[in-house]
């Protein structure tokens, strides 16, 4: 077991990994810079359709730790709002059977109605994999599909990491610099605290430039309790959002293959594929019950993982502990609210770009023969569907819904590599 303060002392990467121990100090500064990273995409998702972000932060960090319970605290995992579930919940929230005008808290209570059966076909589907054998599943993931996959993952995020930076490019140049130099060049604790050390510098720039507006901190309340609401069934609501359970059972299985391949161990034996899928459908019906979007396993969370070479699941609690505390300190979550979206753009331009090069990372490892057409095909078309917009309608009696991105170049991908030969 490696000591806490084993450190390099050159500028090679540093990777702490989940045996190695940790003083109390560096792990909340640990925590806190994952919960960072994880803010502003947990928060765009209410705040886009219309949910609360407090709550967000709050179910966030409820649903991390039990996800943890679940798959015995082994996968370093914090669980965000996830972006599958935002048209599907606007159709429901706007749909004239659910809305109610002035109350549109109404319709969005059915939408979280939908998410949670969402996340009880997690269950059943975590049953089915208990029941029948991880390695059957995983049989459909060979490296020339998890490979591109993953490709996808990163690349698909990266019109939102440059959408970010472009709202002022001077502010995402310095956060992009400042990370980019601590990863190369720091040593010692501080060569794991590249993205806090980005956001620090970042926010001390824009202060200085005029780009802070300090009203949401003068504003809000030191202490409060979120506002939870509780959700409502109704079958048509219900078909509207949980069909995209779907979509993101096959983004589950390509971000735990994803993590895997980041921290090199095996996550879909141990703790076990049905583990993972059990604890993301219960963080996904007990946020949705109380008023918060769908969690799911987060790319930006690989994406961190590969920056800092911070491998170690207690932290990935720390920062769930202190995203409850942002959900009920209004005040602290101000702060952080003011960081310019520019900031943690020129950030994510580095985590997405760390996704997409794992991806790359995973098909050179393992020797795949591009020399064969069938992988040249099956990577082509991984790469086109997931990348290029493809949507695939569905549409059996009242079930209607679209299968698009990641997903569906998953499927079409995992079809190929069974039917074209070897």
């Amino acid at each position: 077991m490696r000591k806490d303060n084993q450190f390099s002392s050159d500028n090679s990467m540093i990777i702490i990994k989940e045996e190695d121990t940790l003083s109390i100090s560096k792990t909340v500064i640990l925590g806190i810079q994952h919960a960072f990273t994880m803010f502003g995409a947990t928060v765009l998702v209410p705040i886009i359709t219309g949910l609360n972000p407090a709550v967000a932060l709050f179910m966030a960090g409820v649903g991390t730790l039990l996800f943890h319970i679940i798959t015995k605290n082994k996968v370093p995992v914090f669980l965000g709002s996830s972006f599958a579930f935002i048209a599907p919940i606007l159709a429901v929230a706007n749909h004239r059977n659910f809305a109610v005008e002035g109350q549109p808290e109404i319709g969005l209570s059915y939408a979280q109605g939908g998410i949670v059966v969402a996340g009880l076909f997690y269950l059943l589907v975590a049953l089915m994999v208990y029941a029948f054998g991880y390695k059957r599943v995983v049989d459909f993931f060979p490296p020339v599909v998890t490979g591109p996959i993953i490709m996808v993952i990163g690349l698909k995020l990266a019109p939102v990491a440059i959408d970010m930076a472009s709202d002022n490019w001077i502010l995402a140049m310095v956060s992009f610099i400042i990370v980019a130099g601590v990863s190369v060049f720091a040593k010692g604790f501080l060569k794991v605290l590249p993205v806090i050390c980005g956001l620090i510098g970042g926010y001390i720039v824009a202060v200085l430039t005029g780009n802070v507006d300090f009203t949401p901190i003068l504003q809000a309340n030191i202490i409060g309790i979120p506002p939870f609401t509780v959700a409502k069934f109704n079958f048509q609501a219900i078909m509207i959002v949980a069909p995209v359970a779907i979509a993101t059972m096959v983004e589950h299985i390509g971000d735990v293959l994803a993590i895997s391949e980041t921290v090199e161990k095996d996550f879909m034996q141990s703790p076990g594929l049905h583990r993972t899928i059990l604890g993301d459908g219960i963080a996904t019906s007990i946020s949705a019950m109380f008023g918060g979007p769908a969690n799911t396993t987060y790319s930006e969370n690989t994406g961190v993982l590969a920056l800092t070479g911070v491998h170690k699941s207690l932290v990935m609690r720390t920062a769930a502990i202190f995203a409850i505390i942002l959900g009920i300190l209004p005040k602290l979550g101000a702060v952080i609210a003011t960081i310019p979206v520019a900031v943690v753009g020129g950030i994510s331009i580095i985590l997405f770009g760390m996704i997409a090069a794992i991806g790359g990372r995973t098909l050179v490892d393992n020797k795949v023969d591009f020399g064969k057409s069938r992988n040249l095909i099956i990577m082509a078309i991984i790469l086109v569907l997931g990348l290029g917009g493809a949507v695939l309608p569905i549409s059996v009696g009242v079930l209607n819904f679209e299968i698009e991105g990641m997903a569906l170049a998953a499927i079409f991908g995992i079809v190929l590599n069974k039917v074209l030969p070897q």
